[in-house]
């Protein structure tokens, strides 16, 4: 290449099974790309920023197939967070009859409103700092609320605390922001779908999940010697039992930061400082 104008090679192997797309980049005065020797385990078009053409759903790859099951699996998380208090707002009540129906209705409107609060906020956070970083912050965040249902001691605490258990609901921009940087317009759609898709299985998961499973597992583990009644050992069980979705979110979280990307050429932080 030039020496002046340093512009970038690149070519593709094609394999018996794989198109395998490498850039093999010579970085220039403003910096490309951060590997000089990267190859994709799928088909990208180079004219859309490495995003993919095609969608491998057995396939956990870097970056592109990685993102996308990260993106899903963060969002069913995140839903899981978001409602797992409601298949125990019965039980709730029946330990502070104070709360009226009324007021279980105020909390749903809460909590849905907390959503698109957070939501709206995320838009622009992402094109600055990618979905990455932010599903971390989102699942460790409300994880914070979740983890403290316990606390509810009134309508308003429930009311406050759905709230903020409404940042969860944020999870679905991101993971349409991150799947969108991964995939081209001519699959990008189909991604889109998939990730939103499946992430709103968290909602019927964690009515199985907590509903049918943890809160009766619960109620038989603070019931082991006998002592307390049934109504002291279902208000122990849903006072602790969202602490289990809780620390998912958070693992899940810190996980997802550490195993992928931002986008098919890097992360955030990298492509700023390499100025692309």
């Amino acid at each position: 290449p030039n020496s002046k104008n340093k512009f970038s090679k690149r070519y593709i192997i094609f394999g018996k099974k794989n198109m395998l797309q490498k850039a093999d980049t010579e970085v220039g005065t403003e910096g490309i790309w951060k590997d000089q020797n990267k190859e994709y385990d799928i088909k990208v078009d180079p004219k859309q920023e490495y995003r993919a053409s095609e969608i491998k759903l057995l396939s956990c790859s870097r970056p592109h197939s990685r993102a996308f099951h990260c993106s899903w699996i963060a969002w069913v998380v995140g839903f899981s967070v978001w409602f797992a208090i409601v298949p125990l707002l019965s039980e709730i009540q029946k330990t502070i009859p104070s709360i009226t129906k009324r007021d279980l209705w105020t909390s749903n409107i809460m909590s849905v409103s907390g959503t698109i609060l957070v939501r709206f906020c995320l838009g622009p956070a992402c094109d600055k700092y990618g979905a990455r970083i932010l599903f971390t912050f989102l699942l460790c965040l409300s994880a914070i609320p979740s983890a403290l249902t316990g606390i509810i001691q009134s309508a308003n605490d429930l009311i406050v605390l759905r709230l903020f258990i409404g940042i969860a609901g944020g999870g679905f921009v991101l993971c349409q922001f991150w799947s969108s940087c991964m995939f081209t317009k001519e699959v990008v759609g189909t991604a889109n779908a998939y990730v939103a898709g499946w992430g709103n299985v968290g909602g019927g998961l964690t009515q199985l999940l907590i509903g049918s499973i943890l809160f009766p597992f619960f109620k038989t583990l603070f019931d082991n010697d006998g002592i307390r009644t049934t109504a002291q050992v279902s208000e122990l069980a849903w006072r602790t039992v969202s602490i289990v979705p809780a620390t998912i979110a958070v693992i899940t979280g810190i996980i997802i930061y550490f195993v992928s990307d931002d986008t098919p050429q890097g992360n955030y932080t990298e492509l700023k400082k390499q100025k692309t």
